[in-house]
């Protein structure tokens, strides 16, 4: 375990998912206890996932299959920081949007009619089977005065065939068709973070972010005052660190460094 000098109470959590607690599926050792360790101090805490394709209750079930036991409402997705975005923007609205349950079933929840017809926002999520005829409507209604919005600007997801063509690279698609740059509202977007923050009414003072990347967990949580952890069990390497201009707080090999901490 790596570190800078300086440490400070923590009282709530927020981590991320795939790299962190989970890999393909299997929980990563370390992760039930920690998770376990989290409920059991009674301390605030949230998973928080670029994922849009599922609801929470969907990823509550996932993890619960690899023996992780997050209840729903510990769960948020970009899908949902979007909504939530979207519900603060303009109350009420409408959305055209290019995506799966997680997606649509927030911007419902969150009072949005989807439509066709001349809606306030196009908005671009991810989805294993996205349609040229939905890409070319989005780029219609964008050219006619809707605002692109995306879920999060990751170009690749994982498959077990390979990498899949994820949000970025469609939103890439989408803006060269029609010059108009998305606005991303999950991770790196500190965003995501301040949303997350207000659901477990933490403190960026006393709050600390798990995550596995440098470019989207720790240089968002940076920017959002957390105290912030890299494991080493995801995308990032300990050779990685040194190309990055900042530092996250804390390097450990995995969460189970962490369940002492909690």
């Amino acid at each position: 375990m790596t570190h800078r000098p300086q440490d400070r109470e923590i009282h709530a959590w927020l981590t991320d998912m795939d790299g962190v607690l989970v890999h393909e599926g299997r929980a990563i050792p370390g992760a039930p206890d920690f998770v376990r360790a989290l409920q059991d101090a009674g301390r605030p805490f949230l998973v928080l996932t670029n994922n849009s394709i599922f609801t929470a209750r969907d990823l509550r079930a996932r993890l619960a299959a690899s023996g992780i036991d997050v209840p729903e409402h510990a769960i948020w997705t970009s899908a949902l920081a979007t909504a939530d975005f979207l519900a603060d923007q303009v109350p009420g609205g409408s959305a055209y949007a290019i995506g799966e349950a997680g997606l649509t079933t927030a911007l419902y929840e969150a009072g949005y009619t989807l439509t066709e017809s001349d809606p306030d926002y196009v908005v671009l999520g991810e989805t294993r089977t996205y349609s040229f005829e939905a890409i070319t409507k989005a780029i219609r209604l964008i050219q006619g005065g809707a605002r692109f919005i995306a879920t999060n600007p990751d170009v690749t997801g994982p498959s077990a065939e390979g990498d899949l063509p994820a949000t970025g690279s469609v939103a890439a698609m989408i803006t060269a068709a029609t010059g108009r740059e998305p606005y991303f509202v999950g991770k790196p977007n500190p965003m995501m973070f301040r949303s997350a923050l207000n659901r477990i009414d933490g403190h960026s003072e006393t709050t600390a972010m798990v995550g596995d990347r440098m470019d989207t967990d720790v240089v968002a949580g940076m920017e959002a005052g957390l105290l912030t952890y890299l494991v080493l069990t995801g995308s990032t390497r300990a050779d990685d660190i040194r190309r990055f201009p900042f530092r996250p707080s804390h390097v450990v090999d995995s969460v189970a460094d962490l369940v002492a901490l909690v």
